[in-house]
């Protein structure tokens, strides 16, 4: 019975004389399943925070080379209607001063950049009318007999010259064109190099004065006289630039007051006191043109759009109501 009861007992394991410690599963097999060793988390970390610095430069890369486009495209634009408001307004007074196959030139070439630019496919058809109605063929002039003629008297001619010196050291710009017009008329070969250089400096100083004094267009039409003499300074180009960005904006005044803001915050950075005839200065519109954009867009419901309108007249001007406008549109725009 002792030795029945022997055999059925589990025979224990002595583990310390080296003996099998390996688990033992219920039914009696023994278990050797190791735990695996676990990876290294840490690399796969710097991995992924790689990746994510690449993704960064990239998507910083494109944005920046984005933003250089954009920039080059507005200066362009810029640059675009600067010249097309230029050409516009010298197409006007070559009209009013009868040089109409120059002035067609012009308006064509308006047209050809800006075939909505405004009141330029009115004044190209007023421009053909004139050129239909005068297209009358010039008859050939009769030959006549050459005669010799006596050695000129200068004296005369000299005279309007030093009374044109005299006028120039004064800034007597409207003396000086007129008595050289006059000697040229006289005799067209008199000193023509020392004319040349005078003329230039008289209309330059003429134009650069009008568009100070808000004679805009008139000093536009001199500057562009003064440079079939010579090239304009920056200075004398830089007046024209501006009177013809003042002349641009201007004209959109009622009609597109997102385009007046455009161009009147160009010019207000750079010459806050330039103006018209009206004596409307830049800074005095810019303000107004903001004011009446911004009602614009709050008319539309856009409130998201007006908000950066109000907030620029406020940071403009300092005024306290633009700052509630912008202060309201922005929060019915969020």
């Amino acid at each position: 019975m002792d030795d029945q009861l022997n055999k059925t007992q589990p025979t224990k394991i002595d583990s310390s004389v080296g003996g099998d410690t390996s688990p033992i599963k219920i039914d009696g097999t023994i278990n050797d399943s190791q735990p695996k060793k676990k990876g290294r988390p840490w690399l796969r970390r710097g991995g992924i925070v790689f990746l994510g610095l690449i993704l960064v430069l990239v998507v910083g890369g494109f944005l920046g080379y984005q933003d250089g486009l954009n920039r080059r495209k507005n200066q362009e634009s810029f640059q675009l209607a600067v010249a097309v408001a230029e050409q516009y307004e010298l197409g006007v007074l070559d009209l009013k001063a009868g040089r109409y196959e120059v002035a067609r030139q012009r308006f064509e070439y308006v047209i050809g950049l800006d075939p909505s630019y405004p009141g330029v496919l009115d004044r190209l058809a007023e421009t053909l009318l004139v050129l239909n109605v005068t297209a009358t063929p010039t008859p050939a002039p009769l030959p006549t007999s050459i005669e010799p003629t006596p050695t000129p008297d200068s004296r005369a001619e000299e005279e309007l010259f030093a009374q044109a010196e005299n006028y120039v050291a004064a800034g007597e710009w409207d003396l000086v064109i007129e008595t050289l017009e006059n000697l040229r008329k006289k005799n067209p070969d008199h000193r023509p190099v020392e004319i040349d250089g005078m003329l230039y400096l008289s209309l330059r100083q003429r134009g650069v004065q009008k568009i100070g004094l808000g004679n805009l267009e008139g000093g536009i039409y001199d500057l562009a006289l003064a440079e079939s003499f010579g090239v304009l300074d920056a200075e004398a180009d830089g007046f024209r630039t501006w009177a013809s960005l003042y002349i641009t904006g201007a004209s959109f005044w009622d009609v597109d007051w997102g385009q007046a803001v455009y161009y009147f915050e160009q010019l207000v950075s750079m010459t806050p006191n330039l103006h018209d005839g009206t004596g409307y200065n830049t800074a005095q519109r810019y303000v107004d043109a903001l004011q009446n954009y911004g009602d614009f867009l709050e008319s539309q419901g856009l409130s998201c759009e007006a908000y950066p309108v109000w907030d620029k007249a406020y940071q403009y001007t300092g005024n306290a109501a633009y700052q509630e406008k912008s202060q309201s549109a922005q929060d019915i725009c969020e």
